[in-house]
């Protein structure tokens, strides 16, 4: 239910506008002791050690350059299955959510799955939406239950020992978010705060890192850690500011922070060894950034957010003598 009206208020809102930031309430409501924790969220004690510091595309070589093959040749398999199945979220408000009155799915990245689809059938809604877990995304192209995956997925090198990915479509910035009634305006205000990240995600370690006196909750979406801040489980969300957008414009009481502790390059999860799906999808991003598309696509949804406001720059690499 709670979950429910989370998904509710994402229906209504759109990209978040530059709007001066209300006064916090004068009153906070105290903890609600009677509410439960968010289904499956478990709250670590201070001073738990990272086991392995914060990861990011450093020394990555990049995707594969897109080739002149047609989709057919590319990915034949998807081609005459007619429909492309692509991991997604359906929470994340701006990027990709579900609107609850029209019945659909939105945002940025629901936009590139339609653009991808586009290219191959020249249809932007042959999709089959398959809705994955931040735990499971990686799994899942692994088990075959996806084609792609497009849901805020960074490129790590753990993730790279297993999938493949595309050139970045979309720079993030790690940030705090805290309500407006937490007196947390940094790092230093975070002793003794309890600080929400989803499980499964690279944000783990830097939570870790940076909030050594803090309990860390862990939760299975980005909104129940919005959801946990509502109820006081939590005090802060370390998440990346295109995830932040969204929960800030559902929450007028809950504020972005300015400092940056990390960039994420989000790209499209792949298939280990896709090299075909892996030109198609680059073919298309490629395209976006050229015709205007990606311009477009980021004003509707995340003008005003604190996302890179531009198309990362294309990452490619020399194929191997087994892609050639």
């Amino acid at each position: 239910m709670a979950l429910a009206s989370v998904l509710l208020l994402s229906a209504c809102a759109s990209a978040p506008a530059n709007k001066p930031a209300p006064a916090p309430p004068t009153d906070p409501v105290p903890a609600y002791s009677g509410v439960p924790l968010p289904p499956g969220a478990t709250v670590d004690k201070p001073g738990v050690e990272p086991e392995s510091t914060f990861q990011d595309d450093a020394g990555w070589e990049g995707s594969l350059r897109p080739d002149n093959a047609t989709p057919k040749e590319r990915v034949p398999e998807v081609v005459a299955r007619g429909r492309i199945v692509v991991g997604v979220d359906q929470s994340q408000l701006l990027l990709s959510y579900r609107d609850v009155t029209a019945g659909d799915l939105r945002g940025f990245e629901i936009d590139l799955a339609r653009e991808i689809s586009k290219d191959i059938f020249g249809d932007p809604n042959r999709v089959d939406f398959r809705f994955v877990g931040s735990q499971s995304r990686t799994q899942s192209l692994e088990d075959g239950d996806v084609d792609i995956v497009i849901r805020t997925m960074s490129v790590t090198p753990d993730r790279l020992e297993r999938v493949d990915f595309s050139t970045p479509y979309l720079t993030s910035y790690v940030r705090l978010l805290a309500p407006l009634d937490r007196g947390i305006s940094g790092e230093d205000d975070l002793p003794g705060k309890t600080v929400c990240v989803v499980d499964g995600t690279n944000l783990l370690q830097m939570a870790r890192a940076l909030a050594p006196e803090s309990p860390i909750m862990r939760t299975r979406t980005w909104a129940d850690c919005l959801m946990a801040t509502q109820q006081f489980h939590a005090d802060a969300i370390l998440a990346d500011d295109a995830i932040l957008a969204g929960m800030s414009a559902q929450d007028p009481y809950a504020a972005i922070l300015p400092r940056r502790y990390g960039t994420q390059q989000y790209a499209v999860g792949i298939p280990k060894g896709d090299a075909g799906m892996t030109t198609q999808v680059n073919s298309t991003l490629e395209r976006l950034r050229n015709d205007g598309t990606w311009n477009a696509m980021y004003q509707r949804w995340l003008t005003g957010s604190m996302t890179g406001p531009s198309m990362p720059e294309p990452r490619y690499r020399a194929r191997t003598e087994e892609e050639q």
